[in-house]
């Protein structure tokens, strides 16, 4: 994809986790958001002007028709829809005005539907459900949904309800969802999606099982497969691998990994009294249930899969609180046994400490009963504490707990196999005692085992355990554990006693001599049945269904369960006399006698049916014809009655069906009418109700965006006073009425203003300045609107500057004066002294250019002769060199004529540069070793070599580093060449870092050794050190080819100097 666009809905809340998000957003993500919030449609929002404080990306309200681009925020505004096609926005007029508009969900379903698996949802604080529909969509195409972490929410009602809707790809606080975004997109773009179907697939996942068994010793084969493979997904990212197969090779290969995985399998998701309306049927139980039905007794829960604790805490919690409440209760002993598959879960749980964000939770009150605060958050006291025992378990294969009055097992079981969820729910009915109670998720079911319970609140999953055993249904263990053995009645309180002969043959007589009869529950299930009745029950064809009401033979059923309603509603028993049934081909009559069991008490509610087989009417033995025709014709009196009896009560039922079907029908149109009219109110009242939490939700943006600018206005009035304070500038503000509206401290120094002079016209007030056109001047700038200056002279000698300028707002309108009155009198003091001086300035100018003629002059002519003299001094050192047959002393005045005219050259170059303090060295010093070689006879025979760097010193040092280069020179042509054939001359000048380094070298003799540099009196090294020194500088000496002389010495204080 060129780059991704991330949808971004908030609500009440949102704004301040929208900041978090985008101040730890990276600079330059390449992707493009679009911001989508609750917003009061009369309310022109400022959402874009506030984000853009916290992000450097620019930050736009979106509109109609625009393309989105990367790294730029795009801003839902006020009264408008938002969706996206190819990458363009197109806006529009919400469904509905106010109420349930639900913008987000409409945006994330345009995006899923225009980005298909490329499409990125993000759902941060917010209540409602607005958002849940879009991830929802944007999941069906394989994209990915973010959420904020609900703990981290001011209103965790959006998040909720994402998490709940879709499998949220990654759950976190706004600044980590900023800084994880980036890379898991990234991870999740470049990798290959896992085919959960494919062979090699779950081929490669039952070996990472078996691997994972081996590591971990925890057997995950039937946990759900798209569970698992999530969960390898997830490390698939982390590890930047293709798909399962690298995985799996990845695993063998590194067998540590196992452990990573089993942690990210084991999903720990738990709060303090989740679900608020649990625990408050959970309290109910206890109070009106449980602690009745168990006084004096130890009362046993278990919670398998408890994760950090916080549900057997919240249960321990509740248990205290309901023993406070009721003081019988006081014996009770309670036990809560909480088992989970990870360590370091059960570890955290019995250290009982919890960060300080359970107090969105846990109410100030339980927090100062039952939590102790320390540094890192809240600990639980030592009376919660102890109720609870912590254990490493693993459901599948670690023995139960038993003889229990509660299981709390939430949200566990979903990640599961139905058949490993069978055998889980058929050990918890095991583990159970008889009315025991089972909770689960709002996700799970009883499956199969829905016959062993009933339920007491279907909407939070609570149901109690059947006090009797309905059916033979085996029940699988763990594997340390031997098959259950189904016990038909509750035989805890029946003693056990050795068996006897009386018992024996009591039994016996019960089995053969005891008419047929079955124990029933309400709905006519069997649970024991005694002596035969195949004679009066058969099973029916399909499924086998122990019912008596299903298995009673044709010419029972019907009058059976007739006779069950009138048994439900009467002590009595109810008798059915002479019933025909077909039996082996023969016609049989059969009585039956129903009766609901009120004692002994563990069978109370239950119904005995028992059988009878009625008096024959056939003959019995030898009977003459008159006899027999005597009883034939009164039964047959007998039966014509009972016939003409069953004729009126049919007649009179068909009536009374008729009337009650009359009746129904009519009843039925009245409750359809009903129906209807409840079903169109209760739909207002949903609307009115999403439209109150629409307009709630809009509120709270509105206020946030109202209390950001009570901020900002603050903030700029608290800036505005400091500034207007720490100016010294008098300052007022006047209405269109020249009345006072505001002004600073500093005006008490121009007027007599008091702070209750607000409002009061300002030429009602007494003024310190010598202006009396200050009204008229002022009236002018509000009628003209062009401002006015002026310097005036106030009556105790202060010079102001007085600045009158029209109030303007930011849409222009004037609505006033600004007059700000700032103090010149320093300016003025100094503007008064500088022309004085000035003038005193132009007076010495004048007289100083006049010097400087005549200094010209002057110079001019001590130029001209100082170099006539000097070559006149030149012309007779040569004269009387040459007239010399001493050698000496034709040396010395070689060597006085040498300096002179080094001197000459120096002299000439300064004289004829413009810039007589500093020179360049390369426009002197080539020329000067030039002309001192050329004094000596054997100077056509030496060559000079110069390196010289862009240097400019001052004269003084230029002059300085001349005669030392005369003297090397002088020295190099007297003694170094002397009787030599062709002479080489090097010299290197460069500067670094303010420091001027000489390099001076010849290839000559070289200089003896008995003659040392530092200790030599010869005048010619002496002159040079004494040179050297006044440059600050040092000299060396290197004797090894020729000599070789370096000077250093410091450029930025000869300057100084």
């Amino acid at each position: 994809m060129t780059f991704p666009v991330i949808g971004i809905g908030a609500s009440a809340g949102g704004l301040d986790a929208l900041e978090l998000f985008f101040k730890h957003l990276p600079k330059d993500t390449g992707y493009c958001f679009v911001v989508i919030l609750h917003l009061d449609p009369n309310h022109k929002g400022m959402i874009p002007e506030i984000l853009q404080r916290y992000t450097a990306l620019p930050v736009y309200a979106a509109i109609d028709g625009v393309k989105v681009k990367p790294n730029t925020v795009y801003v839902l505004p006020a009264n408008k829809a938002i969706s996206i096609t190819n990458r363009v926005l197109s806006l529009s007029k919400p469904l509905e005005a106010r109420g349930l508009r639900l913008p987000i969900d409409l945006f994330l379903s345009s995006l899923a539907k225009d980005f298909k698996n490329e499409s990125v949802g993000i759902i941060l604080s917010g209540m409602g459900t607005d958002g849940g529909i879009g991830l929802q969509s944007i999941k069906k195409e394989n994209g990915y949904a973010f959420v904020q972490d609900p703990a981290t929410a001011k209103f965790d009602g959006m998040p909720l309800n994402a998490i709940d809707s879709v499998n949220v790809d990654l759950i976190a606080s706004p600044e980590d969802l900023a800084t994880q975004l980036v890379s898991f997109i990234d991870s999740l773009a470049g990798k290959n999606q896992t085919d959960q179907t494919s062979e090699d697939s779950i081929k490669s996942l039952r070996v990472i099982q078996s691997l994972l068994k081996q590591k971990s010793g925890h057997d995950f084969t039937n946990y759900k497969n798209n569970t698992l493979f999530r969960r390898i997904e997830r490390r698939l990212i982390f590890l930047n691998l293709p798909n399962i197969q690298s995985y799996e090779r990845f695993v063998i290969e590194n067998p540590d990994e196992l452990l990573f995985l089993f942690k990210e399998i084991l999903i720990g998701v738990t709060h303090f009294f989740r679900d608020k309306e649990v625990w408050e049927k959970i309290e109910i139980l206890l109070v009106e249930e449980v602690f009745e039905k168990t006084p004096d007794e130890i009362i046993r829960i278990w919670i398998p899969g408890c994760s950090t604790g916080e549900e057997a805490y919240s249960l321990a919690i509740t248990f205290l609180e309901a023993k406070q409440k009721n003081e019988k209760f006081g014996s009770i002993i309670f036990q809560i046994f909480a088992t989970d598959l990870d360590e370091d879960s059960i570890v955290k749980a019995r250290q009982g400490i919890y960060p300080t964000n359970i107090e969105k939770d846990v109410s100030p009150d339980r927090l100062s009963s039952f939590f102790s605060k320390v540094e890192s958050g809240y600990r639980i006291n030592p009376s919660v504490r102890e109720l609870v025992v912590f254990a490493n378990h693993d459901i599948i294969k670690d023995p139960p707990f038993t003889k229990l009055n509660f299981i709390s097992c939430r949200n566990m079981l979903i990640y599961m196999e139905p058949n490993l969820q069978r055998k889980i729910l058929g050990l918890f009915r095991f583990c159970l005692k008889p009315n025991g109670y089972l909770i689960l998720g709002t996700a799970e079911t009883l499956g199969n085992q829905n016959l062993f319970f009933k339920a007491i609140d279907s909407k939070l999953r609570i149901f109690e355990k059947n006090q009797v055993s309905i059916k033979n249904d085996a029940i699988d263990f763990p594997t340390s554990f031997k098959s259950e053995k189904i016990i038909n009645f509750d035989l805890s309180k029946i003693k056990n006693t050795e068996p006897n002969i009386q018992t024996l043959t009591n039994s016996i007589l019960l089995q053969e001599y005891s008419p047929a009869s079955v124990l029933t529950n309400d709905k006519g299930d069997i649970l024991y049945i005694t002596g035969k009745t195949g004679k009066y029950l058969e099973p029916a064809a399909g499924k086998a269904i122990l019912n008596v009401f299903v298995m009673a033979r044709e010419g029972l059923r019907h009058e059976i369960i007739i006779a069950f309603r009138k048994a439900a509603k009467s002590t009595d028993p109810i008798s059915l006399k002479n019933l025909k049934i077909t039996y082996n081909s023969n016609i049989v009559l059969v009585d039956v006698i129903i009766r609901k069991i009120e004692k002994p008490e563990a069978l109370s509610g239950l119904f005995l049916l028992v059988f009878l087989d009625a008096p024959t009417l056939l003959p019995q033995g030898k009977e003459s014809q008159k006899e027999i025709k005597n009883k034939y014709q009164t039964q047959m009196l007998v039966l014509e009655a009972d016939l003409q009896r069953t004729k009126e009560e049919l007649q009179l039922t068909i009536e009374e069906m008729q009337t009650s079907q009359e009746e129904l029908k009519s009843t039925n149109e009245e409750l359809q009418s009903t129906n209807e009219e409840m079903q169109s109110t209760n739909e207002e009242l949903t609307s009115s109700k999403e439209e109150m939490q629409s307009l709630n939700e809009e509120l709270q943006t509105v206020n946030a965006e109202l209390q950001n600018k009570i901020d900002e206005y603050i903030s700029i009035t608290n800036d505005f006073k400091n500034l207007l304070d720490g100016t010294d500038i008098a300052t007022v503000f006047l209405d269109k009425e020249l009345k006072i509206r505001r002004f600073t401290k500093h005006v008490s120094r121009v007027f007599n203003m008091i702070p209750t002079d607000v409002g009061r016209p300002i030429m009602d007030l007494g003024s310190k300045l010598d202006y009396p056109e200050f009204f008229n001047d002022a009236q002018e700038v509000l009628d003209t609107l062009i401002y006015k200056e002026v310097e005036i002279l106030s009556l105790l000698k202060i010079w102001y500057l007085v600045k009158i300028m029209p109030y303007r707002t930011v849409d222009d309108r004037i609505l006033g004066l600004v007059i700000t009155f700032t103090n010149i009198t320093k300016t003025k003091d100094l503007e008064f002294a500088l022309r004085n001086i000035n003038e005193a300035l132009d007076i010495h100018l004048l007289e100083v250019q006049n010097l400087l003629s005549e200094k010209e002059i002057i110079l001019k002519e001590v130029h001209h002769r100082i170099k006539n003299n000097m070559g006149t001094i030149f012309g007779i050192l040569n004269l009387q060199a040459d007239a010399q047959s001493d050698e000496a002393m034709k040396n010395i005045l070689v060597d006085a004529s040498c300096r002179v005219q080094s001197m000459m050259t120096l002299y000439d170059k300064l004289y004829r540069s413009r810039n007589a303090t500093e020179i360049d060295i390369s426009e002197y010093l080539p020329d000067l070793i030039g002309e001192i070689i050329s004094i000596f006879p054997q100077g056509h025979l030496v060559s000079k070599t110069i390196q010289l760097g862009k240097i400019s010193v001052p004269a003084g040092m230029i002059s300085t580093l001349g005669i030392i280069l005369n003297e090397l020179v002088t020295n190099s042509m007297k003694y170094a060449f002397k009787n030599f054939g062709k002479g080489e001359i090097s010299l290197e000048i460069h500067e670094l870092e303010n420091q001027i380094t000489c390099i001076y070298s010849d290839n000559g003799i070289g200089i003896p050794e008995s003659i040392h540099l530092e200790s030599s009196t010869g005048f010619g090294l002496e002159l040079l050190r004494i040179l050297v020194k006044q440059l600050r500088g040092t000299i060396q000496l290197d004797r090894t080819h020729g000599t070789k002389y370096t000077i250093r010495f410091p450029l930025k204080n000869q300057r100084k100097t």
